[in-house]
């Protein structure tokens, strides 16, 4: 990539995964995952189980955005809903920017689309667990409605050293701010 492709993001699109951007997700998950500051897994899984889980979220409807440059993945977002019924109005969110597309407004971009397509698909209410030490993350999802709920203490242990999470929810009956 050129470096005018680095500061401008308008040509990076951001559309619904679909299977052809199954090797290009795995490469930009690892990619994230391997920094172990902000995922908590610290490497992709093996790319049959993570197109088994690209798969599976389709099937169901479950809302997965994509940032593409060309057909490169360099950004996602998804939202897997809970499993049991008394749950199913629950999602998890989760979501990833390769380090160079960070900080120019395309995680913004990708969590519009993402929640747009739970509020679709009939979600009430969006969870996420974030690492206390990414403000940047925090900022973010206080933007768009989430709320804090909670610390999680000692939510992982990286390298020997543990991390607090914060837990926030957003309640698609209390914000009007999805998309603006």
């Amino acid at each position: 990539m050129v470096a005018g492709e680095l500061s401008d993001i308008s040509h990076v699109r951001v559309v619904p995964i679909s299977p052809e951007h199954i090797d290009s997700f795995h490469s930009a998950l690892d990619v994230v995952a391997r920094e172990r500051r902000y995922l908590t897994m610290l490497e992709a899984t093996p790319l049959p189980e993570t197109r088994d889980f690209v798969m599976a979220m389709i099937e169901k409807g479950n809302p997965q955005f994509v940032a593409v440059v060309g057909a490169e993945v360099v950004g996602w977002c998804d939202i897997s809903r809970q499993f049991f019924p008394s749950h199913a109005h629950r999602g998890n969110l989760g979501m990833g920017v390769i380090p160079a597309f960070r900080g120019r407004g395309l995680g913004r971009r990708l969590i519009d689309a993402t929640l747009r397509g739970a509020q679709e698909a009939g979600f009430r209410r969006i969870e996420l667990d974030v690492y206390e030490h990414n403000t940047s993350a925090i900022a973010l999802y206080e933007k768009v409605g989430f709320v804090r709920e909670g610390v999680v203490r000692r939510a992982a242990c990286i390298d020997n050293q543990f991390i607090d999470a914060i837990s926030m929810a957003l309640l698609f009956d209390e914000t009007n701010q999805i998309g603006n």
